[in-house]
Formats: structure tokens, sequence, C-alpha cells
């Protein structure tokens, strides 16, 4: 079994905890058996062997447990949230060993990639009652959502027929005897149904209280560099420009520097070379910085409103415990000490804390750990649609796929690659770089975006798209090619919205009834259309790389 928390103390070097789940599973073996058993877990892990568990990340800490819960061969692996607290690489390391290993897994989690890489069947656990699900995780939300819609519709079909029948008893029973008895034992038989009903749990409510708006540059890094007294580097000449609404992705492994170039970012350490400058109007929340301010020994509503009754959310006055039930706390819940919360029960917390803020640049730090699927979608959907700038570190990579528009990564050696998208973005950009140099062909002209740009040349901002260059002397565009890039996004949506709107046309049979003659001059608007949209996209392609181009 793996925890969800690692264990404080555990002496010994990575080799003796590993080697350790043998004496667990009462694995009698050979000496010669036993080691080569461990040095596989090992390798096939990339531990350290001769460190100490002490010594290690918490990435590693979890690696180093997972091995010794495989080093048994249990007939079970019992998996608790092990992503929590890793880094992608990791996740990405655990989830191809697990599929190369195929052990039998039990595991929980709210990482929707890895369920979806790993899981063959769902256990669900809704309102008190286990249902099992013979598929994987997408099939399983569609057959889901199919049975919540039909539960709602028996649920009013009955709540009807009850109104119904109370309407009857409220009336005089005027039947015969025996068929009244009949019926109202009927009706308390719906009565007792009716409150013995478990309703589906709340969604959490999630709001958030914008401040005025920032300037339309917020934070500029110029050649901004950083090391420990120890010498280790990891921030490396970094420069990029952030506008107000980026929202960008930090990736690296644990202890790379994600934290620290925050830090650096909103001020609170100083660079040991380069320079920081900040827009005006800047209102900071910081979402890892709420997690120090949660009093144990206070309860939940004080550590809202500080002993106060209301707080005011986005310039309205509510109750406290009223705003922590959008929040999904009931009022029994809100009045009880902060320690006994769960972890999902700790990070809505932090949120309902963090959303009592009026902020327009957001800092998360791993801001999905313990939280279920629906409030992670609705999380999404809020900071999707937030206006303001937002900064955020992540292991979940669906998160950071619908969410950021930008990716800072941690490449080694203090230098931070800037990628357009998200973590599949980067994905995709990652391995067409690996295949170019694997056969060491010439750069092709026109590379697919995103790609990386040097961080050692300072970005003029962000667009939604990134594009290099070959080497050559910088061209500033003109006014009016500066014009047109800005009206260019405008009129390739516009094009879109009328080719998705005429492909729908030719596709409904309704239109070749009622308008027979008119197919060629559809489709010939169709084949101008989509000309004009290639013509616009290329023409906005060139004005981009003019405007990045060193």
């Amino acid at each position: 079994r793996l925890t969800q928390e690692v264990p404080a103390d555990v002496p010994g070097t990575v080799h003796d905890i590993v080697a350790s789940g043998l004496r667990l599973h009462a694995r009698h073996e050979d000496d010669w058996e036993r080691e080569v058993r461990v040095e596989q877990l090992l390798e096939r892990l990339q531990l350290p062997p001769r460190t100490e568990f002490g010594a290690l990340s918490g990435g590693l800490k979890r690696r180093a447990l997972l091995g010794r819960a495989l080093a048994g061969q249990p007939d079970l692996l019992l998996l608790d949230e092990p992503t929590n607290h890793l880094d992608l690489e990791t996740i990405l390391a655990l989830e191809e060993f697990l599929l190369t290993e195929k052990p039998t897994l039990l595991f929980v989690t709210h990482d929707r990639v890895f369920l979806r890489r790993l899981a063959t069947r769902i256990i669900e656990l809704d309102r008190g009652r286990l249902a099992g699900w013979a598929c994987d995780y997408d099939t399983y939300l569609v057959r889901k959502q199919a049975v919540l819609e039909a539960e709602e519709r028996q649920q009013a079909l009955f709540d009807k027929k009850l109104a119904q029948e109370e309407e009857w008893i409220r009336r005089g029973v005027r039947a015969q005897r025996s068929r009244a008895v009949a019926r109202i034992n009927q009706l308390e038989a719906m009565r007792a149904e009716r409150r013995a009903r478990r309703e589906r749990e709340g969604s959490v409510n999630l709001r958030l209280t914008e401040a005025a708006r920032s300037g339309v540059k917020v934070i500029e890094a110029d050649n901004v560099s950083f090391a420990w007294p120890d010498g280790r580097v990891l921030v490396r000449d970094f420069s990029t420009v952030i506008m107000r609404g980026d929202k960008i992705g930090l990736l690296g492994p644990n202890g790379a520097g994600k934290t620290t170039l925050i830090k650096l970012l909103l001020g609170q350490l100083a660079p040991a070379t380069g320079a920081i400058r900040h827009g005006t109007n800047l209102e900071v929340v910081y979402y890892d910085q709420l997690r120090a301010l949660i009093d144990d020994d206070r309860t939940v509503a004080d550590n809202i409103a500080n002993g106060a009754t209301h707080v005011t959310i986005d310039g309205r006055t509510r109750h406290v415990i009223s705003y922590l039930q959008d929040f999904l706390f009931s009022a029994d819940r809100a009045r009880t000490p902060a320690r006994v919360l769960s972890g999902g029960e700790r990070n809505r917390l932090l949120l309902a804390r963090l959303f009592t803020r009026p902020a327009n640049v957001l800092v998360l730090d791993e801001p999905t750990n313990d939280l279920d699927v629906e409030t992670l979608d609705l999380l999404e959907d809020l900071l999707v649609e937030y206006q303001g700038t937002l900064l955020l570190v992540s292991h979940d990579r669906e998160f950071l796929d619908e969410v950021v528009t930008s990716t800072l990564v941690f490449e080694g050696d203090g230098r931070i690659g800037d990628y357009v998208g998200g973590y599949s973005d980067w994905m995709r950009e990652r391995q067409r770089q690996a295949a170019a140099a694997s056969t060491r062909a010439d750069p092709p002209k026109a590379p697919a975006v995103p790609k990386a740009r040097s961080v050692g040349t300072k970005p003029q901002g962000r667009g939604s798209t990134s594009l290099t260059t070959t080497p050559q002397r910088r061209r500033k565009p003109s006014n009016k090619e500066r014009r047109e890039l800005e009206e260019l996004p405008a009129k390739i949506e516009a094009l879109e919205t009328e080719q998705a709107a005429l492909v729908a046309k030719l596709a409904a049979l309704a239109f070749y009834k009622n308008e027979p003659g008119r197919f060629a001059e559809v489709k010939a608007r169709l084949d101008a259309v989509e000309r004009d949209h290639a013509a616009a996209f290329a023409r906005w392609e060139e004005l981009e790389a003019v405007r990045l181009a060193p």
C-alpha cells in the first residue's frame, strides 16, 4: 500500500527502504534473488540507492515508498492520491512503470490524465453507495451523466405523484374504507421513500472578487539571474513580459526553482543580476501563502471572517455561514476547528479565503491537490473566464491544458523555456525538437507552434501563437502593420463563424428541400471564405513573426 502522506521519519538509505518491502511481504528468497529484485526496482524507478531517505525530495520519497510496496510483488497494490506532490517527470515515470509492470491496482486519484491512462474500471462512491463501472474514465463520464439525467426525470415524476396524493389526503377520504386504507399506506410509503432520498451533493459555487484592472504591462523581467549561496543556479538570464490577461503555467522538477521564480517576479526576492519591473495598480493574491494563514485551532468560519459574522464578496455583504455553504461546508462543519478538516476540505477552505480578497493578479501554487474532479472542472471554468493575470504552478496536466495560455518550463542549469499553450503543446514541441535533434535535420523554415522562445531575448508581449525565425537584423513593424495585426484576430474569428454557419447549412437536409437552387452559390461562398481565412491566418503569422523577431 502507498499512503497519501509521506512518513516524516524513516531511517535508512533508499536501498534499505526498497529492500524492506521484501520483509514486509514475507518474501523468502535467496540473498542474490532479493538483491536482483531490489536492483531492478531501483533502476526502473530511477532511484539513487545510497542516498539517505530523509535527504530526498518529496517526489523521490514517494517513489522510494512505491518501490518498497512493489518489492514483495503484492497481489493488490493500493495507491492513495499517488500523484500528489510529484513533479511531471516523476508522474510520467510512475505511469510508464505501472503500465509496464501491470500490477493489479486499486487507486484513488484526482489526476484525470493518470486516471485515463491506467484505469480499466471505475468504482464510484456516490451518496453513501458504491457503484462499479466496467469501462474507462471517459466512458464512465458519459454513462454517469445519462444515469443522472434519468434519475432526475424519475424523481420529477415521483414528486408529481406524491404531490397528487398529498392533495387527495388533504381533500379528505371519500373512497371505500379498504381502498382508502391501501392508498393511505401507499402515501406513507412514498413519504418515507422521499425522506430517505439522498440528494446529489451540490457543486462548489466559485466566484472571484476581482480588483480594479491593472496596467496593460503587469511584470517585466530583464536578464534576471538568481543563485543560492552554494552556487546552484536556479534562474539564468531570464527575460519575459507578462501582460494583463496572460495565464502562465510553470513546469519543472521538484526543487528546480518554480517558487523562487514566482518570488522573483513578485519582488519578494531580489535577483542577483537583471531587473524586475512591475506595472501599475497590481493587487496580488498568492494562494500558497494562504496555507500558512489557516489557524487550526479556530473554526472554519473564523478562519474566513476573523470572528465576524459577515464577509464582503465582490461588493456584496454575505453571512459567513451562507458563503461557506457555497464551498460545501454545512453550518455544523463551518463551526468545527480547522484541524479536523480532510485534505479536500482544507483546500476548499483555502479557495474560500482566496476568493474573499480582491485581486487582478492570482498566483496559485498546486491548487488542485485533494480537490474532487467536479470542483476541478468548476475552478478551470472560473480561471478561464478570469479577466486578470494568472501565474499557476501545477502538476495536473489537464488543468494546465484547459487554463494556461503559455508555459514556462525549467529545462536545467537555470534555463527557462517559454512555450505557447499548455502541457500538451509543450510535449508536442519537445517531441518535435527531439526528433529533429536525432536526425540532425535542418530546422524547417516555418516550424510548428508552439516554439521555445530564447530566454535571453526580451519578448514584446504575448500573443496566442509564437513563431521562430532565422537569425536576421530586426525589422520593426510599421504603424500600419501593427494596426493590421490588431485587427486580424477579429477578422479571422468572423470568417470562422461564417465558415461554421455555411458548413452547417450545407449539412442540413432542410436546405436541399427548401432552397434546392442555392447549393452552388453557398458552396462557392464557402470556398471563398476558406480562402480568405487561410490568407488572413498566413498574414497574421507573417506579421506576428515580424513583431517577435529578435
